[in-house]
């Protein structure tokens, strides 16, 4: 062994033992005779000691060595003068009698600390570095005892984990396949697979009633904070269950995690909220119920003033931020500008001061008096001292931006605290959602998801009223994962594909395999997928998912460390029988 303990166990218990370290040089402190050298581990770090009077050779090797050098030492703990007590280590060194130089390095493009001076773009590029720093390597940390705890919790519950294909048929429905060429069968492709929900599902009718796997999933899609093109899923499947129960068996594993890992408790069911009232009260699907601020709708209510902007508009809705009527012009502005960035799409914003004296001031004095601004205050059930900001235009992007700038007041106010958690279920999505573009309905989910028992009739009449047995778990904003009771009847599946679109032909093409399973005993099943990259950057507390991730893609889909994507040599075109053309691109 090159080494008898590592960087982050030895304590003032250890003092006298002789020891043999190994790791990198973290960083050199030269104060005369004495050489102070931090030696760094994945498990921590340990101060060692070089004395110049007691050995002049080594001090100088010592003194030689450089930023992330891998060295090995040999020597005795001893009690240090000066304690360090932000260190788990910081009680003792090491005093040196032995130094071997396991390997030099170049000087690192950044400092390999925490508070470190690289860039995003060049952490990525030297991301072994990058891995190196303890707050990265806490998340991975993280990631790992995560995923032992979810393996642990759903094996107790009698779930199996079975893998699924990674090659597989491309499903066109959802998101962008990311597809591969198959040499054997020249000009036909493989699609890496979105999600396992066929697979699944086909574990349901094969008799496997609990299944879970935690799996590479990939998404040709547009990248964002929470967006990687492969990610990893918490994914999971059960028979003979309902929405219930597949709500509280998750929900089980949910507080496990946060107990297990957080150290938090819930000691009351997860609220369940219905998707119409989350849209009405929050303008989002997965809204952020760590602070309270919902939408109060005053359309039609503060209309027949003369006030063009909210007589006109579609939607009238607004928020009371409490003890903020003493915000200054300035701050007003700032705000009515972020509503009017382009990606937020306001026109403007009116606002409404309770003061503290009982008086009230707003941007529209002139079309409302002070007892309709009072009566206004009142519908909010504003207070003294309270502010009141209101947004007017096109229903659902009124209703996006009123969310925007709900969740910007609760940043001001502190409200976000990442140490607070607050989960939520929002279940009875719409099963369908109409597009103008191509005069056709889309499956919300997934076109396996089955409707509300009562609302199935209205797939005849009214299919864009019908509720789905479909949920979503959400925590502090983010969406953590989602589900619903599947369609296992072939009548049912087949009506379905019908009103989304599909031929006869089209549906045996995609999903036949599918369908011939359901007609050989498919019990009623249901799951959930849990993004796990989400679960583990909330627990962390850091909102990109990219920084859990051992060797993520930028913001292009690029992996600026090993370059790729690349360019493939010619002839492993050829074997594939495929010509690019790339005119149009250039």
């Amino acid at each position: 062994m090159y080494r008898t303990h590592t960087n982050g166990e030895l304590r003032i218990s250890d003092v006298n033992q002789q020891v043999t370290l190994c790791g990198w040089v973290q960083r050199i402190r030269n104060l005369g005779g004495m050489t102070f050298v931090d030696l760094r581990d994945r498990y921590g770090i340990t101060q060692l000691v070089f004395d110049t009077e007691k050995d002049k050779n080594l001090a100088q090797d010592a003194r030689a060595l450089g930023r992330e050098f891998v060295i090995q030492v040999v020597g005795t703990v001893a009690e240090r003068s000066n304690k360090n007590s932000k260190m788990p280590t910081g009680d003792i060194e090491i005093i040196v009698q032995k130094l071997n130089l396991l390997n030099p390095s170049d000087l690192p493009p950044f400092t390999i600390e925490d508070d470190t001076d690289g860039g995003d773009e060049l952490r990525m590029k030297y991301r072994y570095l990058d891995l190196r720093r303890s707050s990265v390597r806490r998340n991975l940390e993280l990631r790992h005892r995560m995923a032992l705890e979810v393996r642990s919790y759903m094996s107790a519950q009698n779930f199996i984990e079975v893998e699924t294909p990674v090659l597989m048929k491309s499903t066109p429905e959802g998101a962008r396949d990311f597809v591969v060429p198959s040499r054997m069968n020249p000009g036909q492709f493989y699609a890496l697979p979105q999600s396992p929900q066929l697979f699944k599902q086909l574990l349901m009718v094969a008799g496997f009633d609990r299944y879970m796997q935690i799996v590479k999933c990939f998404r040709d899609e547009d990248l964002r904070a929470d967006r990687q093109p492969e990610f990893t899923q918490i994914d999971c499947e059960m028979a003979f269950v309902d929405q219930d129960d597949v709500l509280n068996t998750f929900e089980g594993m949910t507080k496990h995690l946060f107990k297990v890992l957080k150290g938090v408790e819930f000691d009351y069911a997860f609220p369940r909220l219905p998707y119409a009232e989350a849209m009405e009260q929050y303008g989002s699907d997965k809204p952020d119920i760590r602070f309270d601020m919902k939408f109060v709708n005053l359309t039609g209510k503060v209309s027949g003033k003369g006030f063009k902007v909210f007589d006109e508009a579609e939607y009238v809705g607004g928020i009371c931020a409490k003890g903020c009527s003493e915000y200054s012009r300035k701050e007003l502005d700032q705000l009515t500008d972020f509503v009017k960035k382009p990606q937020i799409g306001a026109q403007g914003l009116v606002y409404i001061k309770c003061g503290t004296d009982g008086t009230f001031k707003s941007s529209v004095d002139k079309f409302y008096s002070e007892a309709d601004l009072k009566q206004i205050a009142s519908m909010f059930g504003a207070a003294n001292g309270d502010l009141i900001l209101i947004l007017a235009g096109i229903r659902k992007k009124t209703l996006t931006a009123l969310c925007e700038l709900r969740l910007e007041m609760g940043n001001r106010l502190g409200l976000r605290d990442k140490n607070k958690f607050a989960p939520l279920w929002v279940v009875d999505f719409p099963l369908l959602e109409w597009d103008e573009e191509t005069q056709r309905f889309y499956a919300m989910h997934h076109p396996f998801t089955s409707p509300k028992k009562e609302d199935v009739l209205l797939l005849d009449t009214d299919p864009g009223s019908i509720r789905a047995n479909a949920y979503d778990l959400v925590i502090n904003g983010v969406e953590i994962g989602g589900g619903s009771i599947r369609i296992h009847n072939d009548d049912l599946q087949q009506k379905m594909f019908k009103i989304l679109g599909f031929t006869e032909q089209e549906a045996e093409d995609q999903f036949g395999f599918l369908m011939n399973a359901f007609k050989y005993g498919a019990p009623p099943h249901g799951g959930i997928a849990f993004g796990f990259d989400r679960w583990v950057s909330l627990f962390a507390g850091i909102d990109s998912i990219r920084d859990v991730i051992a060797f993520p893609k930028n913001n292009s889909g690029r992996d600026v460390m090993n370059d790729s994507p690349s360019t493939i040599h010619e002839n492993q075109l050829k074997e594939l029988n495929i010509k690019l053309d790339l005119s149009e691109k250039k």
